[in-house]
C-alpha cells in the first residue's frame, strides 16, 4: 500500500502502515476492542488503588467493575443504536456486530450508574462515596479508550489547517463529508481528508479533568462532590468538543445533537447540586 495511514502534517508525524486489527489464530480482533480493554483494565487498577488508600475494600470495586463493565456496554451500545434507529430498523441483525463499533459513551455511563445504584443497594454500601471512587477509573479508562477511534479513523471532526490538524487517507476514514472531501489534500499521489482530531482533544481534556479530580478528591466536602465535579468538568469539555464533530448522534425531529445537549444539562444540574448541598452543609455547620 502506497501513502502513509494518518499524518500530522504540522507535527511532522507520520503513520505509515495503522491497521485497524491484528490477527490471533486466523481471527480478527480491533485495535478498538483491545484498546477499550487496556483502559477497563487500567480503570479498575486505579479504582483499587483509590479504594485501598481511602480504607475501603478493593474487592467491592472489583466485583463491581464486572457488573458495571457489562452493564456499560449494553448501555453504550443501546444508546448508539437508539439515536441511529433509521439505519439500524432496516439492518436488525447488525445491531449486535459489536466489531464494527457503535458504543456511545453517555449510554456506557448510564448503563454505569443504573449497576451503581442496584449494586450499592443489594451490598449495602455507600452509594456516593462508591460514586467518587469509580469515577476515577471512568475517566483514566476514557482517556484511554478515545485512542481506540484514532485505530479505527473515527470521532474526527470538520476541516483545520491548524497545529494538530491531523490527515487520514480517504480511502481508510470511517466517514467524511463534503466538506472534506473538497478540501482533501494530495500527497505522494495519495488523497487525505483533513481533520480536527476530536478524540485527542477529548482524551487531553480527560487528563486534565483526572488531575483535578486526583487534587481535589481529598479536600471534598462531601461524598458524591468528585463524581458530581466529574459531570460538570467531562460534560462542558465535551459540549465544547462536540461541536466540531462531523458524525453527531442526532436528536430525533429536533436535529440537535444528543450529546451537546446532554453535556449542556449535565454541567448545569451538577453545578447546581455542588452549590445547594455545599450552601446546605454551611447552613448546618452555623447552626
Amino acid at each position: 500500500m502506497t501513502g502513509a495511514s494518518i499524518r500530522f502534517p504540522h507535527l511532522g508525524i507520520v503513520i505509515d502502515h495503522l491497521g485497524k486489527s491484528v490477527s490471533v489464530f486466523g481471527f480478527e480482533i480491533a485495535y478498538y476492542g483491545i484498546i477499550i480493554g487496556i483502559g477497563m483494565l487500567c480503570g479498575i487498577a486505579l479504582i483499587a488503588y483509590e479504594a485501598r488508600k481511602t480504607g475501603q475494600d478493593p474487592e467491592l470495586y472489583y466485583d463491581f467493575s464486572l457488573c458495571a463493565i457489562i452493564s456499560a456496554i449494553i448501555g453504550a451500545r443501546i444508546y448508539y443504536v437508539v439515536f441511529e434507529w433509521d439505519y439500524y430498523s432496516q439492518h436488525l441483525s447488525e445491531i449486535f456486530n459489536l466489531r464494527q463499533g457503535g458504543l456511545a459513551i453517555y449510554g456506557g455511563i448510564i448503563g454505569g450508574l443504573i449497576c451503581l445504584a442496584v449494586f450499592s443497594k443489594v451490598r449495602k454500601s455507600n452509594i456516593r462515596l462508591m460514586a467518587d471512587t469509580a469515577v476515577l477509573g471512568l475517566v483514566l479508562g476514557q482517556i484511554i479508550g478515545r485512542w481506540g477511534n484514532f485505530c479505527n479513523r473515527e470521532a474526527f471532526g470538520g476541516y483545520t489547517d491548524g497545529l494538530l490538524a491531523m490527515q487520514i487517507r480517504i480511502d481508510e476514514a470511517a466517514y467524511t463529508t463534503s466538506e472534506l472531501l473538497e478540501k482533501a489534500v494530495t500527497v505522494d499521489g495519495v488523497q487525505y481528508i483533513q481533520v480536527q482530531p476530536t478524540f485527542l482533544y477529548e482524551s487531553l481534556w480527560n487528563v486534565g479533568v483526572l488531575i483535578v479530580l486526583l487534587l481535589y478528591r481529598r479536600h471534598k466536602k462531601f461524598d458524591g462532590e468528585v463524581f458530581l465535579m466529574y459531570l460538570f468538568g467531562y460534560g462542558f469539555g465535551r459540549f465544547i468538543i462536540e461541536g466540531f464533530r462531523t458524525d453527531q448522534l442526532l436528536l430525533p425531529y429536533i436535529g440537535l445533537p444528543v450529546s451537546r445537549v446532554l453535556s449542556g444539562c449535565l454541567v448545569v444540574l451538577s453545578a447546581v447540586l455542588i452549590i445547594v448541598k455545599r450552601m446546605r452543609l454551611k447552613r448546618e455547620k452555623k447552626n
